[in-house]
């Protein structure tokens, strides 16, 4: 007897859905792709900025052309889009930069993956290729790199170089100079520690970009309460996170039944004398400073006055853990065991003006490293995206500072790790050269783009450095600002090893991942069972 019906019988519920094969491929090469040209316009120093506004309450608008901050704030529904969305995250945590570079190209490796699946290669032949190709132009990108780790002045003008360079496709790109030495600066501070928690950025709106600055020590964006001493010198800080707000009853939170009006001043009373008990212990650690995160009532902040100890509420969060680590302090919410108690400690405490508002600044701070980056500019969203940049070239400088090896940018590094495939596709015998071939072809996409972004003829430009690199000048790059072929060294356009390894790395396994992709299942959520 012959079973009449559905040839393949499908297994999903109902409201599943599952593309097989070839449309799965073209669904998740799409998405990715249309990912990579949504941030491909932002990249180079001619790169442009997208406005990105939200539709939640508020409608926050931010204006950006980091790629990570821009996939970030989308809602993307591809799930191979997803993928490249990860990577960038992931390029911004690692080492701050390249995150528009390492989707582009991601995005271009499967434009050609999705050209030889059409000529009927296998996926793991196209993997394989691309495997080795990677290894290949890591190896070239490797052997290009300098390292002026031992000599401090070129090893200053390195970073100097990698600032400016991150800095050019960014808002800061007219004042590059003054932000690259401010950034160096906070960086070199740090004396190879690389702890970024030290250096605080602070944005006043006001002024001009041009007005930013580096001040040594620590800014706590908060005032002093009222009547208290303005300028402390060799203080001891107590650090806290506790409640100081009990010395009324909140009437409307208890209910109490008392038969006369006595009662209720008695609780007042004990209330009171629990406040006054816990401000003598906190006096007695001591302290010269006293600052919380939470509330202070006045009844607490008159004790402290009277005992001589300046009081401060209300530090953010953020603030309240940088102070305790750049003043060597415990944050504590208990004071019964002041003996254990580690209090921070710095040289002066003064208050300062920035624009109109006044801040606390703290001077010879324990750890001498720390620093602040002041940022003045027209707008909020001005000083967002400077912020921004400055993280970023910040992340960059640390980066180097690990690692000291560097390489040339402007497209030059795409160009040298291209000719290296290529000429290891030329000795491969096999459809796998057919992939390194389509590698080489992604990397020299990076270029391109960059010419495309500032208006010039990327195929005159790119042909004429794939020639330049035959002849072995292999320093050549793209010169944006005269529009040819230029020498990287000699105008300083330098990238850190590190940031370009990540992107050659990153984008090779997502593009590999996605390329592995047949099936793609879309379930339907478990309906209620009424």
């Amino acid at each position: 007897m012959s079973v009449m019906g559905n040839a393949n019988p499908s297994v999903l519920g109902e409201g599943a859905s599952e593309e097989k094969g070839e449309h799965a491929r073209l669904q998740s090469f799409v998405g990715a792709m249309a990912i990579a040209d949504l941030v491909k316009s932002t990249l180079g120093p001619k790169g442009m900025d997208k406005i990105l506004q939200s539709v939640s309450k508020g409608n926050a608008v931010t204006v950006t052309n980091d790629g990570a901050t821009i996939l970030k704030s989308i809602y993307v529904d591809n799930p191979a889009a997803k993928v490249l969305v990860d990577i960038s995250k992931a390029q911004d945590d690692e080492v701050g930069d390249g995150t528009t570079s390492v989707v582009v190209f991601a995005g271009e490796l499967l434009r050609q993956a999705e050209l030889l699946v059409n000529q009927k290669i296998h996926p793991m032949t196209i993997i394989q290729g691309f495997r080795e190709a990677c290894d290949v132009a890591r190896q070239a990108l490797e052997d290009a790199a300098r390292d002026n780790h031992a000599d401090q002045e070129k090893f200053r003008e390195d970073l100097m170089n990698i600032a400016r360079t991150t800095l050019s496709s960014k808002i800061l790109t007219h004042d590059k100079d003054h932000f690259a030495k401010l950034a160096v600066d906070a960086i070199l501070r740090l004396k190879g520690s690389g702890n970024l928690e030290m250096v605080q950025l602070i944005e006043k709106p006001g002024g001009s970009l041009k007005d930013s600055y580096l001040d040594e020590g620590f800014i706590l964006d908060k005032k002093f309460g009222v009547g208290q001493p303005k300028r402390i010198e060799n203080a001891k800080i107590l650090i806290a996170n506790t409640g100081m707000d009990t010395d009324k009853i909140k009437i409307y939170g208890a209910r109490v039944r008392v038969d006369s009006m006595t009662k209720v001043a008695e609780i007042e009373d004990a209330e009171k004398l629990k406040m006054r008990n816990k401000c003598e212990k906190i006096i007695a650690h001591g302290c010269n400073v006293f600052i919380n995160r939470q509330l202070i009532y006045n009844y607490p902040e008159q004790i402290f006055a009277d005992a001589g100890v300046a009081a401060i509420e209300h530090a953010d969060f953020e603030g309240v853990e940088r102070l305790a680590l750049v003043t060597g302090g415990d944050i504590l919410s208990t004071f019964d065991t002041p003996e254990s108690a580690k209090l921070g400690e710095c040289d002066l405490i003064e208050e300062i003006m920035i624009g109109e508002d006044r801040l606390i600044k703290f001077s010879g701070v324990a750890k001498g490293e720390a620093c602040t980056i002041v940022l003045r500019g027209a707008s909020t969203h001005i000083l967002a995206e400077a912020e921004r940049s400055l993280h970023d070239a910040l992340c960059v400088l640390n980066t180097a500072v690990k690692d000291s090896r560097v390489i040339c940018g402007g497209g030059c590094a795409e160009m040298i790790m291209s000719k290296a495939v290529e000429q290891l596709a030329e000795k491969t015998p096999g459809k796998r050269s057919l992939a390194m071939e389509c590698f080489a072809k992604a990397l020299r996409c990076i270029p391109s783009i960059i010419c495309d972004n500032a208006g010039l003829d990327s195929g005159e430009i790119v042909s004429q450095l794939r020639a330049r690199h035959a002849e072995g000048e292999t320093n050549m790059g793209v010169n944006v600002l005269n529009g040819q072929v230029g020498d990287m060294t000699e105008l300083g356009i330098t990238e850190s090893f590190r940031v370009k390894q990540q992107v050659l790395l990153s984008a090779t396994e997502a593009a590999e991942m996605i390329v592995r992709v047949d099936d793609i299942i879309k379930c339907a959520p478990r309906q209620r069972a009424d």
